[in-house]
């Protein structure tokens, strides 16, 4: 997944997500969409004027980018803590 700013403001941010995975995309989008700061999370894949998708996410407290840093440790470390024997 190769992932590109696509518009940044002081509360929100675009991202094109190029070769997206949805088994990495969608515990993203529930971990924002249960952040009390984030105000606005939207995940666009396919749209006839978008090459790729594109995450959206607007916050009321806080920058979106600490936003997806939050989410995406909490994500990191429930898997790091999943013990797989064989």
């Amino acid at each position: 997944m190769e992932l590109n700013l696509v518009e940044k403001t002081k509360d929100s941010i675009t991202i094109r997500i190029r070769d997206a995975n949805m088994t990495l995309i969608t515990p993203l989008l529930n971990k924002l969409s249960d952040d009390s700061n984030v105000s606005i999370v939207r995940y666009v894949d396919k749209h006839p004027e978008l090459e790729e998708p594109v995450l959206y996410v607007s916050t009321k407290k806080g920058t979106p980018e600490e936003a997806i840093k939050k989410a995406a440790n909490a994500i990191s470390e429930y898997f790091s803590k999943i013990n797989i024997t064989k």
